[in-house]
């Protein structure tokens, strides 16, 4: 697959079409320029009911990118129909917080707990819900760069069954992108990515991912079955931050 400018400039309109195609059928979405602008709009005033409440909010005590995957997966397929829909016409939002799980749990309702205690997740729901926890805690400050690390499998966690695709579990390739990317680009970045994903059925329980960076996406030839495309802040252009690929 040849990530062209055509081609990101495609999944890119084709996501917001996706989560909010009574919006996007009046939007232009034909030029970088427009998408951009159609960005701005939902963002704002033109879109007041955007996010239709649907927040997720995601504490992170220790961050180590394997359990992160497996973890964030484990959530978005813990999120009931009902909840999922809001939150995918909400382009799966979710914001991050620097905080101890452990010091927390007594005081505040999460949906989901790692079972080490490292992050937790609270959502999706109206942002009010987590209000009095986004005031205490400050935002997850990951400024370090990323730097290239070995392949690594993980296995993604859950009933057989408990996804939202009825199939045998498969492996795919994550491929993540690392130049000029930090850790809390990349949070939100592959967050998208997954949690679309689970939401699609590209990823079930059992499935396993295997997680490989690269500087950049261009230029890869693997068939990807999903790509997270957003605008590159260093450059007036769309760029590929994450790729899953179809089956292996």
């Amino acid at each position: 697959m040849t990530l062209s400018p055509e081609l990101l400039l495609s999944v890119a309109a084709e996501r917001l079409r996706a989560a909010r195609p009574e919006l996007a059928a009046h939007l232009d979405l034909s030029t970088p320029d427009g998408l951009r602008g159609a960005k701005t709009a939902l963002a704002g005033g033109e879109a007041a009911d955007l996010a239709d409440g649907a927040l997720v909010v995601t504490v992170v005590g220790r961050f180590r990118l394997p359990d992160w995957v497996r973890e964030t997966c484990r959530f978005a397929l813990s999120v009931p129909a009902e909840r999922a829909e809001p939150w995918r016409r909400s382009f799966t939002r979710t914001v991050y917080l620097a905080g101890q799980p452990d010091n927390l749990v007594h005081r505040f309702a999460f949906d989901h707990v790692a079972d080490d205690g490292s992050m937790a997740w609270a959502g999706p729901a109206a942002d009010g819900r987590t209000t009095t926890l986004r005031r205490l805690l400050k935002t997850f400050s990951g400024d370090r760069m990323l730097s290239a690390w070995a392949p690594v499998t993980v296995t993604v966690p859950g009933p057989p069954g408990a996804g939202r695709g009825a199939r045998p579990p498969v492996h795919r390739d994550l491929y993540i992108a690392t130049a000029g990317v930090t850790v809390s680009r990349l949070l939100i970045h592959v967050n998208h990515l997954l949690a679309e994903a689970v939401l699609d059925g590209l990823i079930i329980p059992e499935d396993r991912l295997t997680l490989r960076s690269v500087p950049r996406l261009a230029g890869l030839a693997a068939p990807f079955a999903a790509l997270r495309v957003d605008a590159d802040p260093h450059r007036h252009e769309l760029r590929a931050y994450a790729g899953l690929t179809e089956e292996t």
